[in-house]
């Protein structure tokens, strides 16, 4: 029976990796190659929907997915987001017009959010506490690796077959991923109830519009009003419904909410800065490839806190851990002002491994967190809130940092008040936890 739950493991292990991986791989690979394919099919005018409709689906889509698993288990929510990002990547290769591109990636977003949840609701269901670190720690390789794969993979489709292969490639990998499932045993005992599509409606749309006013230019105060609207509407909506889609009961437990606001603030502060340390050090006059392995540094930083984070939840709880993890983005944050014209590469790297260990803390203690100090059937819904939180931080992150980037007179001028603006943001976010009374006793 041992031998059996560890084989199961290893299974899901390869499937839900494989799955983290291609959904991350093209929410980026899409860059590479977007002025090829407007060379192809044309629809210039149109391409950044490309990446919104991909974007907004696959963030809206994270907490919905997570509490659909509560309801009907997480092996068929799961499968089914493979199933629908594997025919959005078949439909995307396919595509003859920007129109429909739009379309399909849409569809690719819909799998794409179903699906990232479930690594960190899995584990959380097969491992016990004090191994979750290390498998947050494996998570944020594949994280890693997918930051570096996808230009890599992008170009080398462009120059040697086609742009349709940034696609393609996704069939056999979701494949693999769904026959991996296959044999794996559910844990967890789906607490089956009515599910509330008015408030899952409600809910997409209110989220959908207000992401939107970060990605578009035109009419962003009208998206803003009609998402406020949509969200008190569905606010409402919850509190009167027996089994909202959302339980706004969770947001009553103060650790957790605690957790989710810590997360999406400090994404908010620095999460963006991924998005610009690469674009800094092309100014620099690295390559692009050069430029990219940056971004390893945080990888390396995340993996060395996240893999004995689970031991230190068991031993030291969770307010202090949060509260360090902070203090590290704040140091990051002072490295980060300090970055100028000639800068040497060591140092940005360095600066990037320590936004890791920053971030790896936060979030492996959180995702922790969010699942042990609720019960069973509100795990996935907790889990992928914590990821939803962190997306929406990051979106606000790289919005208001790409508006001080761009307005600012020079760009080291914008590249320095972008991390002032984090600075401030950090030294909220810092003393968050200190209103969490934890012990090490709420992590058993």
């Amino acid at each position: 029976m041992m031998s059996s739950n560890r084989s199961n493991r290893t299974t899901v292990m390869v499937s839900i990796v494989l799955a983290m991986l291609v959904a991350s791989m093209d929410a980026t690979i899409a860059n590479t190659t977007m002025p090829i394919i407007v060379k192809e099919i044309g629809g210039s005018d149109l391409f950044a929907w490309a990446f919104t409709s991909y974007m907004v689906l696959s963030t809206v889509l994270a907490p919905l997915a997570g509490r659909l698993s509560d309801l009907f288990g997480r092996k068929k929510i799961y499968a089914a987001g493979i199933l629908l990002f594997l025919g959005g990547s078949v439909l995307c290769g396919l595509s003859q017009s920007m129109l429909q591109l739009i379309l399909f990636r849409a569809i690719q977003g819909i799998g794409a959010g179903v699906m990232m949840p479930f690594p960190a609701i899995i584990a959380g269901d097969i491992y016990p506490v004090e191994q979750r670190g290390k498998v947050q720690a494996f998570f944020t390789a594949m994280w890693g690796l997918a930051a570096v794969l996808a230009p890599l993979l992008g170009t080398f489709f462009v120059t040697y077959l086609s742009w349709r292969w940034i696609f393609f490639v996704n069939i056999p990998i979701c494949l693999v991923s769904l026959l991996a499932l296959k044999p794996y045993k559910e844990v967890y005992q789906a607490k089956k109830s009515v599910v509330d599509y008015g408030g899952a409606v409600l809910f997409a749309l209110g989220i959908s519009l207000l992401l939107l006013t970060t990605t578009i230019e035109q009419y962003n105060f009208i998206y803003g009003v009609l998402g406020v609207v949509c969200m008190v509407a569905f606010f409402f909506y919850e509190k009167r419904h027996s089994a909202p889609i959302v339980p706004l009961n969770l947001l009553r437990n103060r650790p957790v909410a605690i957790m989710i606001a810590v997360s999406f603030i400090s994404c908010a502060a620095l999460f963006g800065t991924s998005s610009f340390i690469p674009l800094y050090l092309q100014n620099q006059g690295y390559s692009l490839f050069v430029s990219g392995l940056a971004l390893l540094g945080t990888s390396i930083g995340w993996m060395v806190v996240a893999v004995p984070s689970g031991k230190w939840v068991l031993k030291y709880g969770y307010k202090p851990l949060l509260i360090i993890g902070n203090g590290l983005l704040l140091v990051t944050a002072i490295m980060l002002y300090f970055m100028g014209e000639k800068t040497a590469y060591w140092y940005s790297f360095a600066t990037m491994t320590m936004l890791g260990l920053a971030y790896g803390l936060i979030f492996t203690v959180s995702t922790i967190g969010s699942q042990q100090l609720v019960e069973a059937h509100q795990k996935g819904i907790s889990t992928s809130l914590q990821l939803f939180a962190r997306n929406i931080g990051t979106a606000v992150s790289v919005t208001i940092m790409g508006a001080i980037l761009t307005k600012a007179t020079a760009f080291y001028i914008g590249f320095h008040g972008m991390f002032v603006f984090g600075f401030i943001v950090c030294l909220v976010s810092m003393f968050i936890p200190f209103v969490i009374q934890s012990t090490s006793k709420q992590a058993a």
